[in-house]
């Protein structure tokens, strides 16, 4: 199998992830990424080369919707360029990082740009179970539509889910379809939100989805447009799409490693396929 480099700068750092650095994966059935964040544990890397070898190598899953709504991610930035990213974007969804002490400053000023947008929350489970509670109490008058990680484990957010009267979506605790059955055991979440490359893959993310048995939303770890395509993939084969999926982050890379990245189109979709990859990009 043919693995060829890259390195790819972000034009807005997300936390401390300033570039993207990875391999793409040449197979049968086309290309593959693999790209896990410095963050990721062992584990998580081993289940990346898996998502990797096997979009590389097997078809993605027969679409069964033509196009995908996709939200745009708003970092931990200063409130004023918060809310000139939330103007940019054509996408009717808007994910805001929270979980710093610039939070509600930027959430308000994100509302303030988009009072049209559907506004959801990713806390990157910065917070403790009581600040979580105080956070979304204090945070849902900004009408929102859930909140990713307020906590970081499946234990606390089922406690946070009992009194909490913000949506919850889980993300960084299920790293495996056995935690995802595990989420539904313990009805920790409202939403379950999948990156294909830190579960194992398409077909690991699909198996997730279902064994969790809440709304779904496929999103991207800051992959190129190849690692997107995946990410898109699972998102066009679920049997049922509530959300907008977080897919719209082509926009945050300087460049992109294929001729037409995906790229969110005037409404906010993306269509489902794989791009020509460019090598020299």
């Amino acid at each position: 199998m043919r693995r060829v480099p890259f390195r790819v700068r972000l034009r807005v750092p997300v936390g401390e992830v300033t570039e993207r650095v990875g391999e793409l994966l040449e197979g049968p059935a086309g290309w593959g990424e693999w790209s896990p964040l410095p963050s990721w544990s062992p584990e998580e890397r081993a289940a990346a080369e898996r998502a990797a070898i096997e979009a590389a190598t097997e078809a993605f899953p027969v679409p069964l919707r033509a196009r995908v709504a996709v939200n745009a991610m708003i970092p931990r930035v200063p409130p004023a360029e918060a809310a000139r990213l939330a103007l940019e974007t054509s996408c009717k969804t808007i994910k805001v990082k929270v979980g710093d002490e610039d939070s509600s400053d930027r959430v308000a000023a994100v509302r303030d740009a988009r009072p049209d947008a559907r506004l959801r929350l990713d806390a990157n489970g910065a917070w403790d179970l009581s600040m979580a509670g105080f956070a979304l109490a204090s945070l849902s008058r900004y009408d929102l539509e859930y909140c990713e990680d307020p906590v970081a484990s499946l234990e606390d957010m089922a406690r946070l889910r009992k009194g909490s009267g913000v949506r919850l979506a889980a993300e960084a605790c299920v790293r495996t379809v056995e935690d995802a059955m595990r989420l539904r055991a313990l009805r920790a979440a409202d939403v379950l939100v999948v990156k294909p490359q830190r579960i194992g893959g398409i077909r690991a993310s699909l198996a997730a989805a279902e064994e969790a048995g809440i709304p779904c939303v496929p999103s991207s770890a800051l992959e190129t447009s190849v690692g997107l395509s995946a990410v898109l993939a699972v998102a066009a084969a679920l049997p049922m799409l509530e959300f907008a999926c977080g897919i719209g982050t082509a926009t945050m890379l300087e460049r992109d490693v294929v001729r037409d990245p995906l790229v969110p189109d005037a409404d906010g979709f993306l269509t489902p396929g794989r791009p020509e990859v460019i090598l020299d990009a």
